[in-house]
């Protein structure tokens, strides 16, 4: 799936959000939504899929983790509208 496809859901944005203050198994996460366990996992490998979540192995538990490297794309993109911004910009300080 699409990083921006992704992050298209509100429950998987939430989940960035909790991910981002530290690693979580599904149960602990699951436990903070309103939506099933099953259904968390399912985001948490639409996550995965993106490359936005990566899964770790500690000891007998399974922690997702936020995988930095997978906003690389959505940095991209948010950027490329500063290059017409600044173009607006200097077309507007040049008049």
């Amino acid at each position: 799936m699409d990083v921006m496809d992704a992050l298209g859901n509100p429950v998987r944005r939430q989940i960035l959000v909790q991910l981002r203050r530290a690693p979580m198994p599904v149960g602990q996460l699951a436990d903070r939504f309103s939506v099933s366990r099953p259904a968390i996992s399912r985001h948490l490998r639409v996550l995965h899929d993106a490359g936005l979540v990566q899964l770790q192995h500690d000891g007998s538990r399974n922690l997702y983790a936020i995988r930095v490297q997978g906003f690389r794309a959505v940095r991209e993109f948010i950027d490329s509208f500063w290059d017409t911004a600044l173009a607006q910009l200097e077309d507007l300080a040049g008049r």
